[in-house]
């Protein structure tokens, strides 16, 4: 009778899998393992009991016992640090106190300093999960430089005071616990010289000793760099560029700076006297370079951006300008009115007095959408008198742009802004703001935003949320109130005049309590957060209706914290169901997730998955693929060690050599293996299986062009029944327009035996059909595919039809998908919410979905891109698998083996995202066609990536890198396995990581699988590194640095702000005086420059000699640059012998016009007023030759110039 109930749930499932122990090698001696159902001892399992003992069970036994569970600890947070040290200390109280006392949880942190002021220690007291101190070394070599930077260590903790014997203790840490590593430290090769630039960099670990960073700094030889040079005139109100070749740079012309990596791969930079990058070369092969020139015009404006492809020829010609560069041009204040970008047509931008952007339209919105806007659209944008964008829309005017720019500059300064209290209808929406700035002629609102109070009709507050006070609005006569916060956001569909208002309310700290989403079919989505004292969510309630006559979904979310608030657990409630666990952390010593325990419960996961990671923090290891035991899904990332089974070669810059997985569907080990070109370009991926090897089977070979567009794409499916050889599904030839010099594919011509039906559907040694695309760049038609597409004003497709079979999208403004319709077929995505026809089908969780039909938790095993691999809920008998999923390197799903039937509602696949009905996966920003590794529509943030070109996927890397929402991020990233953020220098991406789309102006908000917006994460992420506590702005977090957020989420700060500078300098006063001094500063980027200053003194003393000393900017949002060292400044300085001491600041140029410069404080520097937000305060030692004053002192005021023309005399 079972075995006959057994068949008829396997007929309906598909082909169901539950978690069992499967053995594939040795055990280890005195190991025992226990299933409640079936123990697989597959080849390669075998044991000697003269190691030990080996026992193995059928039930009565977890089969997912993690081993370990959570167990708080009792911290004694009391701190003595010795009197004899120079310290700062720093404690921040995570509950509430009016006194200070040492018996309250707190965090603490010493910096610890040396005579000179330098930082010799970090500790962050008690801070790791088992108490101990987390202590960062900090060496200098013998000229007082950092040569070494050493890896955290954690120790026993000494309650603040300074620990000894770091370096021992780190290399014995790093020597164990799993990482087996002798050289935990990078190391820097400086160059003997007072600029002490780098030459060389070794990172952490042994394998990296001998593939070190190297540096070089050279100047250009003679022909090596072509010059561009531009002939402008002034045409309808903007600059025009015509661009020319002027031969070559002759010799010495050029700084030449070069970077080679690990893997040597080369980047080489020229810059001239002025500092503007003029190429960036990567050195592809010895033979082939991709260059990418940018153009600059007399005005020392960019002009041009020439990629690699178009850099190529010998010439630029028009045609190569229209399809492959980047064109600018300005008006008389500097203002960008104009561009084009690769493939587009011109874009236009009007601006209001305040140089605000007022104006924006392409030439599709130029010509007119259908059934949106006619011809001479403009998408316009509005502003409060506080410069707060209060609402957008579309205005039609026929006058050209030119014109249009000159009536607003010639308007009164206020008109230039929008005030609260006006009153207007459009579209269905109220509007409760004036309309007297331009347009005011209006076609559509689109969005409103509220700040301060909060709009009529908005959702009464009550007094509390969850037992805390609501911040009242200022009318409501309280000296704190909702004054300068956003209150509420009014958003429309764009197809028709339904809208979707939120409205967010405040507890009287100013934190995000609780939010109330109306959504556009009238039901609603409201959250309320019981917050911690440190702003960390102890609960929250979700209250949804998807209509408001539908039924209501009630959702509760705990959170458990350690003694640091890491968060260790978090639970889910639906409907005030069974508490179930969605996920217990637990953390090594470095703060890194070592185990996750996934469902169920605490003491009974469903899984217990593991973590592991190498001395650079790389993720190594999801489970152990060698023995898999009662884990339904492990998988390896190999870097710099390959299996030798395998073939791959080792990769020391980040890319992965080589991963293997495997699941409890068929306990089959599988690998791939890649490898790339010199741009890091994905070649080849080779599969292999441990039952078969090397048959060929899903294989993908590519080749590109200089832009990164694809050439030829060869792809294998499975070995069939019968044959010798897997079928080659694909053997693809890519052609471009403009006789391939162009990033808009033409059509594909299938050059072998393609299999029609499983790859790319062209039949063997066919042609395929034109591809077109419209003004924008989007793709129309596919004719290959059945396909057509239609486009909103956003790019994004509103219908797509495969023959025949027509599927309708409809989108808010702000870009979100509200609705799909595919036949007959609804479906609603609200705030996560994802409904068919009328009736939830799930929302997701932080580990999967909630499957609402069945009422089950889904979750999923996820790889290092977001990737769904493998998905499971809870049975009677634990662990069953619902789907797996793996991939060609380039996303198309493998075919032939573990397939299962799934969940057909739940369609989030490659990256984490939905598959359509056409194939394509929307990303949300744009979608992607996995079959022939391409976007359809240009990037919108294709300016940051100009050597790509806009239409390739993820830099042709797709095994290290994802695009999380189909467009470019910021540098800050998220983890996807542990939810922490990170900071990275430079435009690029990083394995295991997503970026961030934030400016650095407002909160995090991160999204989820299924599209909605999760909690308001308290941290503002800045664009230079640093990351600041939302709650305390005064808390930040500097390079090397971590903040932790109430919910247990780690910001990893990245790069420094600051920089230094030497020099030779000559003062004298004898009450009133000059001098001068002449050095070198470097930025936070590492990029010199030299300097001199003319000085006032006043006071009394005479010296000469060499300073060196940091830079310090007061505004930690801004990055020092160079050029920022020039202007106005001054400084104090004094000294006892011949050693003298200084501290002051500089502001910019461009704030020379402040008239009170002899007001400053050096301390308040970039926190003066008039606007003055860009200050650096310095402070130096130096040794000198003094005057017979015993101990002189001076007041300095200088003029600091950045003097590139002498070394431009110096080099030729």
């Amino acid at each position: 009778m079972y075995k006959k109930l057994y068949i008829s749930i396997g007929l309906l499932w598909g082909m169901h899998h539950y978690g069992q122990v499967v053995l594939t090698s040795p055990p280890a001696p005195n190991t025992e393992v226990a299933d409640p159902q079936s123990i697989r001892m597959l080849p390669g399992f075998k044991f000697n009991s003269v190691n030990g003992t080996f026992r193995a069970y059928i039930g009565g036994s977890n089969p997912n016992n993690p081993g370990n569970t959570y167990t708080p600890i009792t911290v004694d947070y009391s701190a003595n640090i010795s009197n004899t040290e120079n310290y700062i200390y720093t404690r921040q109280y995570l509950v509430p106190t009016e006194v200070s006392d040492a018996s309250l949880q707190q965090i603490q942190s010493v910096q610890f300093f040396d005579g000179l002021g330098r930082p010799k220690q970090s500790v962050s007291i008690k801070s790791t999960p088992t108490g101990k101190d987390l202590v960062t070394h900090i060496p200098y070599d013998g000229f007082g430089r950092q040569v070494d930077s050493w890896l955290q260590v954690p120790m026993a903790s000494q309650s603040g005071n300074i620990q000894t014997g770091v370096e021992g203790a780190v290399n014995a840490y790093y020597q164990s616990n799993g990482i087996n590593d002798s050289f935990p430290f990078s190391h820097k090769n400086l160059e003997n010289s007072p600029l002490d630039r780098i030459l060389s960099q070794k990172n952490p670990g042994a394998d990296w000793q001998n593939k070190p960073v190297v540096f070089g700094y050279e100047a250009n030889t003679t022909g090596e760099v072509t010059k561009y040079t531009t002939a402008t005139s002034w045409v309808d109100g903007a600059t025009s560029s015509v661009l020319s070749l002027s031969g070559t740079y002759g010799e010495a012309q050029l700084y030449k700076n070069t970077v080679t990596d690990e893997d040597n791969n080369k980047t080489i930079e020229f810059k001239n006297g002025k500092g503007q990058t003029l190429l960036v070369r990567k050195v592809i092969s010895a033979s082939e370079n991709a260059d990418t020139y940018y153009v600059y015009n007399e005005y020392d404006q960019l002009a041009f951006v020439i990629p690699p492809l178009a850099s190529a020829s010998a010439s630029v010609s028009a045609a190569a300008l229209e399809h492959l560069c980047y064109q600018y041009k300005y008006d008389g204040r500097n203002r960008l009115v104009e561009k084009k970008l690769p493939g587009k047509g011109w874009e236009q931008m009007v601006y209001n007095k305040k140089d605000q952007l007022i104006l924006y339209r392409d030439t599709v919105l130029k010509n007119g959408i259908t059934n949106f806007t006619a011809d001479q659209s403009w998408n316009f944008t509005k502003y409060d008198q506080f410069g707060r964008v209060v609402y957008t829309g579309i205005s039609r005017d026929g006058t050209a742009r030119q014109s249009i720019q000159t009536s607003i500059d010639n308007q009164a300064s206020n008109v230039s802004y929008e005030t609260r209290g006006g009153s207007f209808a459009l579209n269905g929406m109220n509007v409760e703001y004036g309309n007297v700035s331009y347009p005011t002629s209006i076609e559509k609102i689109l969005t409103v935003s509220y700040y301060d109070t909060y709009p009529q009709g908005a959702p009464a507050a009550t007094g509390s949320i969850l037992g805390q006070e609501v911040l009242p609005q200022p009318t409501q006569g309280s000296n704190i109130s909702t004054k300068s916060l956003p209150t509420a956001s009014y958003v429309k569909n764009i197809d028709n005049d339904s809208w979707t208002k939120a409205y967010t309310y405040y507890d009287k700290k100013g934190r995000a309590i609780s939010t109330h989403s109306v959504n556009h079919l009238g039901g609603y989505t409201k959250t309320e957060s019981l917050l911690k004292f440190s702003g960390v969510p102890e609960y929250t309630f979700t209250e949804h209706k998807r209509a408001a006559d539908a039924t209501k979904v009630n959702l509760k979310e705990t959170f458990e914290y350690d003694h640091q608030e890491r968060l260790v657990r978090h639970w889910n409630e639906v409907n005030g169901g069974v508490k179930e666990l969605l996920a217990e952390n637990l953390y090594n010593d470095l703060g890194q997730v070592q185990t996750k325990n996934v469902g169920n419960t605490t003491g009974s996961p469903l899984q217990s998955v593991k973590y592991a990671y190498n001395i650079r923090g790389w993720l190594t290891k999801l489970n152990e693929p060698s023995n898999l035991q009662n884990k339904l899904f492990a998988y390896e990332l190999r870097y710099s060690k390959p299996d030798s089974q395998f073939s791959g070669s080792a990769r020391y810059n980040g890319n992965i050599s080589q991963m293997s997985w495997i699941t409890q569907s068929d306990a089959v080990l599988r690998n791939y293996s890649y490898e790339y070109d010199g741009l890091n370009r994905l070649k080849e991926g080779r599969f292999w299986d441990a039952m078969n090897l090397d048959r060929g089977e899903y294989h993908e070979k590519l080749t590109y062009d200089l832009n990164g567009n694809i050439k030829s794409l060869l792809r294998r499916g499975r070995q069939l029944p019968g044959y010798t050889a897997p079928e080659v599904m694909d053997d693809l030839v890519y052609h471009y327009e403009n006789g391939e010099q162009s990033n808009k594919l033409a059509y594909l011509k299938e050059m072998g035996t393609g299999n029609a039906l499983s790859g790319y559907p062209l039949s063997s040694g066919s042609t395929g059909s034109t591809i077109s695309y419209d003004l924008n760049g989007n793709m129309t038609v596919q004719q290959d595919k059945g396909i057509s597409i239609q486009y909103n004003y956003l790019n994004l497709p509103v219908k797509v039809t495969q023959n025949a079979k027509v599927t309708d999208y409809t989108y808010r403004a702000d870009g979100v998908k509200v609705r799909k319709l595919f036949g007959t077929d609804i479906t609603d995505y609200l705030d996560g919410f994802q409904y068919e026809n009328g009736t939830l089908k799930f929302f997701p969780t932080a580990e999967g979905y909630f499957n609402f039909e069945t009422g089950k938790y889904v979750y999923n095993y996820t790889d290092h891109l977001g990737n769904t691999r493998l998905s499971y809920f809870k049975n009677g008998l634990g662990a069953e698998i619902v789907e797996e999923s793996n991939y060609y390197p380039f996303g198309l799903k493998h075919e032939g083996y573990n397939v299962l039937s799934g969940n057909p509602t739940y369609k989030y696949k490659y990256n984490g995202k939905e598959l359509q009905e056409s194939g394509m996966y929307d990303y949300g920003a744009r979608f992607y066609m996995p079959e022939i590794g391409r976007w359809g529509v240009v990037d919108p943030l294709a300016e940051k990536m100009t050597r790509h070109s806009p239409y390739n996927y993820a830099f042709n890397n797709p095994i290290r890198f994802i695009d999380p929402d189909g467009r470019e991020g910021t540098d800050w990233y998220i983890n996807n396995l542990t939810g922490d953020y990170k900071w990275f220098e430079g435009k690029d991406q990083h394995e295991g990581y997503a970026y961030v789309d934030n400016s650095g102006t407002s909160d995090v908000s991160i999204l989820t699988k299924g599209g909605s917006e999760s909690e308001i994460l308290g941290a503002v992420l800045h664009p230079n590194g640093t990351v600041s506590d939302y709650n305390n702005p005064d808390i930040t977090a500097y390079r090397g640095q971590i903040l932790t957020t109430p919910d247990g989420t780690n910001f990893a700060a990245g790069a420094s702000n600051t920089g230094s500078y030497w020099s030779f300098s000559a003062n004298y006063a004898i009450g009133g005086g000059f001098g001068f001094s002449f050095g070198q500063v470097t930025d936070s980027k590492g990029e010199t420059n030299w300097f001199s200053s003319f000085n006032a003194n006043i006071g009394f003393g005479a010296s000469a000699g060499v300073e060196k000393g940091i830079i310090m900017p007061t505004d930690p949002n801004h990055k020092f640059v160079t050029s920022d060292f020039a202007g106005t400044g001054v400084s104090y300085s004094g000294g006892d012998g011949p050693l003298n001491v200084s501290y002051g600041g500089t502001f910019n140029d461009k704030y020379d016009g402040y008239r009170n410069i002899d007001n400053f404080i050096p301390s308040h520097f970039g926190q003066n007023s008039q606007a003055v937000n860009n200050g650096y305060s310095t402070a130096g030692i130096g040794v000198f030759k003094a005057s017979a004053q015993a101990l002189p002192v001076m007041w300095t005021k200088s003029k600091n110039t950045c003097i590139w023309t002498i070394i431009i005399l110096i080099l030729k």
